[in-house]
C-alpha cells in the first residue's frame, strides 16, 4: 500500500502520464477489481451463509484479502511497464488501498472484537486520513510525495495482521508436526500491536518531515506573492 515515513518531494508531474482514449486499461481494471472485492470481503465476514466450524469463512476471507492486496503491486508494475500511467489510475490506486484497509479493520471490530477493539481501528484509519490530507496539501503546492520502503513494509504488516486476526477467530494455533504448533493467536496479537505502533510512529515522522519541507515552500510562495502584489499596487498608484 503506498506512502510513508521518508518524505521525498518531487514535482507533481509524473513521467508517462497520459490520457488514453479508453482510460479503463488493464492496470486500472485490476485496481477496480480490488475496489469491487471490498464489499465481497465485508459480506463474507458478516454473513451466516458460511460456517466457521471448519474454518471455511476464515480461509475464504483470508484468501480474498491476500489476493486483493497482491493486486496493488501488480497494477502498479503493469502501469509502469506498459506506459499506461493515467490520471484515473493515479486517483484510484491509493483510494483502493485505503478503502481496503479501512473496510477490513472496521469489519474486524465486529468480527473479532477481542483482537481489534474500536480504538485500534480508529488509529489505523485516522492515520490514513492524515496521510491523504498531507498529500492533498502537497499536491496543491505542486509537489508529489513519493512512496518509501517503509510504505511497502507497512503494507506487509497490514496483510499479516488482518489475515492473522481473521484466522484467530477460528484457530488459536495450528498443528504443524508432532507436538509443534503455529501460534496463530500470538502472531495476530503481536502483529496488531506492531501495526498500531508503526502507524503512530510513521504518522508522526511523516508529519514532521513533510511539514518542515512543505511549510517553507508555502511561506516563500506567500511572501513572493505578497511582494508582487505590493509592487503592482505601487505601479498602479504611480500611473
Amino acid at each position: 500500500m503506498v506512502e510513508d515515513n521518508s518524505v521525498s518531494l518531487v514535482p507533481a508531474f509524473v513521467p508517462g502520464l497520459r490520457l488514453p482514449a479508453h482510460p479503463v486499461n488493464l492496470p486500472n481494471s485490476i485496481t477496480l477489481t480490488r475496489i469491487c472485492s471490498i464489499p465481497l470481503l465485508i459480506w463474507i465476514l458478516s454473513t451466516n451463509r458460511f460456517q466457521s466450524t471448519g474454518g471455511e469463512k476464515e480461509l475464504l476471507a483470508s484468501a480474498l484479502f491476500i489476493a486483493a492486496s497482491i493486486t496493488d503491486g501488480i497494477d502498479g508494475y503493469l502501469a509502469r511497464k506498459r506506459g499506461q500511467i493515467t490520471t484515473m489510475g493515479v486517483l484510484l490506486d491509493p483510494l483502493a488501498d485505503k478503502l481496503l484497509i479501512a473496510a477490513a479493520f472496521v469489519t474486524l471490530v465486529q468480527f473479532n472484537p477481542s483482537m481489534v477493539p474500536a480504538w485500534i481501528a480508529v488509529i489505523i484509519i485516522g492515520r490514513e486520513f492524515l496521510v491523504s490530507g498531507l498529500r492533498s496539501i502537497a499536491a496543491s503546492e505542486g509537489f508529489a510525495i513519493e512512496a518509501s520502503d517503509l510504505g511497502k513494509f507497512k503494507m506487509l504488516v497490514q496483510i499479516v495482521s488482518v489475515v492473522a486476526v481473521i484466522l484467530d477467530h477460528r484457530w488459536k494455533e495450528w498443528p504443524i508436526y508432532g507436538g509443534y504448533f503455529f501460534p496463530v493467536h500470538w502472531i495476530a496479537r503481536l502483529a496488531i500491536w506492531f501495526m498500531v505502533l508503526l502507524s503512530l510512529v510513521s504518522a508522526g515522522d511523516y508529519f514532521v518531515a513533510f511539514w518542515s519541507k512543505i511549510d517553507r515552500q508555502v511561506v516563500k510562495s506567500r511572501r513572493r506573492a505578497f511582494v508582487l502584489s505590493r509592487r503592482r499596487k505601487r505601479d498602479v498608484a504611480a500611473t
